[in-house]
């Protein structure tokens, strides 16, 4: 299945704290986008590749991916106001050759090959498949700062990037969906209308950067796995 992923960069980072774009803040020595690129560029299945940045931010982005051999990349969508809006961008670059999309946040530095490639593998008869991870905290459903519900954790999951559709499927439900600032993942539009998705795990060290403090995490992960692999080469 000929496959495309489109990954958007073009938020405004407000939380983040700075006034650069995040997916240009460096990680352990490289820019956010290029973790995030580096690891579509290595996954085989995926055949083509479609960053969303915004115009200020084009050029930037651009001399990564020449200066760094993302040879995936074959088009660059423009930025919307909402992140939905810049995945719909995306999604109207597409060639009609292209069966599967997979949709990865550009703020998830750390997703492995092998999580990318388990969503595209799992697509069969489902409208999407997408990765997520077991809540760790109790959640609790607050009205005027009072508890009305505490929810079971066990049917619980906090979703991550990459989520991965049949194109058609999810194309045509972007098209009936009039309001895309309700949505919060791409899923989401999808069921709204019908679509059946499909739950696999996810991975704890797919984190998503969003503070400066996820940025310290994330080296500190990278850092440990780095001791480990040393410690497995000396014996």
């Amino acid at each position: 299945m000929y496959t495309i992923a489109i990954i958007p960069m073009a938020g405004s980072g407000t939380r983040f704290g700075s006034k650069k774009n995040k997916a240009f803040y460096p990680l352990s020595e490289k820019p956010i986008a290029l973790w995030v690129l580096n690891a579509f560029q290595n996954t085989p299945e995926i055949n083509e590749i479609i960053p969303v940045f915004k115009d200020e931010d084009f050029n930037e982005g651009l001399d990564i991916i020449e200066k760094n051999g993302i040879t995936k990349v074959t088009k660059i969508a423009p930025g919307g106001p909402t992140r939905q809006e810049s995945v719909y961008h995306a999604l109207n670059l597409i060639n009609d050759r292209a069966q599967v999309v997979v949709i990865h946040d550009g703020a998830r530095p750390l997703v492995r090959s092998q999580l990318i490639s388990a969503t595209i593998k799992e697509l069969y008869t489902d409208d999407g498949v997408i990765c997520a991870v077991p809540v760790k905290d109790t959640i609790k459903e607050v009205k005027d700062d009072y508890v009305k519900k505490t929810l079971s954790r066990n049917i619980l999951r906090a979703v991550q990037t990459p989520q991965t559709f049949y194109l058609k499927s999810l194309l045509e439900a972007y098209k009936k969906t009039q309001d895309l600032t309700e949505y919060t993942d791409d899923a989401s539009i999808l069921e709204r209308w019908g679509g059946k998705v499909k739950v696999i795990p996810g991975d704890y060290r797919n984190l998503k950067v969003t503070t400066v403090e996820d940025i310290e995490y994330a080296e500190y992960i990278l850092r440990r796995e780095q001791r480990l692999q040393a410690l497995k080469k000396d014996k």
